[in-house]
């Protein structure tokens, strides 16, 4: 790990939703923060905003305090501005426990006053990530095929249709949740006919150059996770035909994954796709996270 100087400015970016969630602790995480070292302190109610703010940063190190979602954001706000390998990132978990799971799977502490203190006095962490073909990045990691329906427990929604919902007016969102239920609601008398989940995909694996699950084996699922020595790790679990079938596992820097159309979940976000070829590629210690030292 890097250290990382307390002198620092600080440029404290506080999410919209993590104010509405928890405001107490985003008030004691910014006491802690000013306390410790020079800040400047920004307030966006939007995406847009928030991208502005981040982007004109200066030489202030950005802290943003908020959720996954925010954290997120802003790794693939400062990837497409190309400057995530020059900066050293810092965030205070706030938010709703089933939307803090990232960050604490990183290990940033979950509690306002140590999160604060570990900017504070922690050091710098590089850690990998996945880029796809088509610049889009990944923190946690990558299944196919996705979900289908909602994000469910513990899961993140990011993107436009996560960021509309969480600055979307109280009345609006009231009236969307009041449309979600009566259209989830069946007519009395009809018949309801389960929605069936995600089904066997036919798709190629490939790490390295090397095929891992070909077009012939059905697979239930593949996942895709940076972070193991430089490499991403690559499980395919073929689907089982009679006894359980044991999943494959590789670890390798470049994964295609290609076949007939399919979607899939990055950082356990929006769905993607359908895509019939996708590659991955492991960028070996391209962002920093400021952790306890």
């Amino acid at each position: 790990m890097t250290e990382v100087a307390t002198s620092d400015q600080l440029l404290v970016v506080i999410d919209p939703v993590a104010r509405r969630t928890d405001g107490e602790s985003v008030r004691i995480a910014k006491d802690v923060l000013s306390a410790g070292a020079t800040t400047k302190v920004c307030l966006p109610d939007s995406p847009e905003e928030f991208a502005r703010v981040l982007s004109r940063r200066g030489s202030r190190r950005p802290v943003v305090i908020g959720d996954d979602r925010a954290l997120l954001r802003t790794v693939a706000l400062l990837h497409r501005q190309r400057e995530l390998a020059g900066c050293a990132l810092s965030v205070v978990p706030v938010g709703a426990a089933g939307v803090l799971s990232l960050a604490r799977s990183l290990g940033v502490p979950t509690g306002a006053v140590a999160a604060a203190r570990a900017v504070l006095e922690g050091a710098e962490r590089r850690l990998d990530l996945l880029v796809d073909d088509s610049d889009g990045v990944v923190v946690g990691a990558v299944r196919i095929p996705a979900i289908r329906g909602p994000a469910g427990a513990g899961e993140v929604v990011v993107g436009a249709e996560a960021d509309a919902s969480a600055h979307a007016h109280p009345w609006l969102r009231t009236c969307q949740s009041l449309v979600r239920t009566l259209a989830a609601r069946p007519t009395r008398g009809a018949r309801v006919t389960p929605v069936p989940g995600p089904g066997p995909s036919r798709l190629r694996v490939e790490v390295d150059g090397v095929t891992l699950v070909d077009l012939d084996q059905p697979v239930e699922a593949v996942t895709l996770t940076p972070g193991v020595s430089g490499g991403a790790r690559v499980e395919v679990r073929p689907v089982s035909v009679g006894a359980e079938a044991s999943p494959l596992g590789a670890v390798g820097r470049r994964v295609t994954v290609s076949g007939a159309d399919f979607r899939y979940r990055a950082d356990a976000g929006v769905v993607s796709g359908p895509v019939r070829r996708r590659v991955w590629v492991v960028r070996e210690g391209a962002w920093g996270l400021t952790l306890p030292g």
